[in-house]
């Protein structure tokens, strides 16, 4: 079986070399999803995750899964001092059996946006 790359319309178009998905073998990667709209509408950090999340979402969504397939997600933050209001979005997608998850600070995100999260869903 050789890889799809997953493209979806509803979310922000890669703005480097990298797809938005790749699905193999049962398996979806998606790449880290950002919100540049909100941060540049003046939004605070929980609509920017929330954002950020419907980005995933649109993803999965495009490749045949839902938020319920994701297995594995990877939180990269501007600034730990968010990790509440971030915790508390992402646990209205992740309410019931959530996916392993790591949280990590970092200097600077892409656009310098505040939030990035990237999925693994398995089917």
């Amino acid at each position: 079986m050789t890889k799809k790359i997953i493209l979806s319309e509803s979310a922000p178009a890669a703005i480097g070399p990298y797809s938005q998905a790749v699905a193999i073998h049962g398996t979806l990667y998606v790449s880290g999803q950002i919100a540049i709209s909100v941060l540049e509408a003046g939004g605070d950090i929980e609509e920017e995750t929330h954002q950020v999340l419907k980005n995933l979402g649109y993803i999965l969504k495009e490749a045949g899964y839902d938020y319920q397939d994701i297995v594995k997600c990877s939180i990269f933050v501007k600034d730990m001092n968010h990790f509440a209001q971030i915790n508390q979005v992402y646990a209205q997608y992740f309410s019931v059996n959530p996916p392993a998850r790591e949280t990590v600070e970092v200097a600077r995100l892409p656009k310098d946006v505040r939030v990035e999260i990237s999925c693994i869903a398995h089917k």
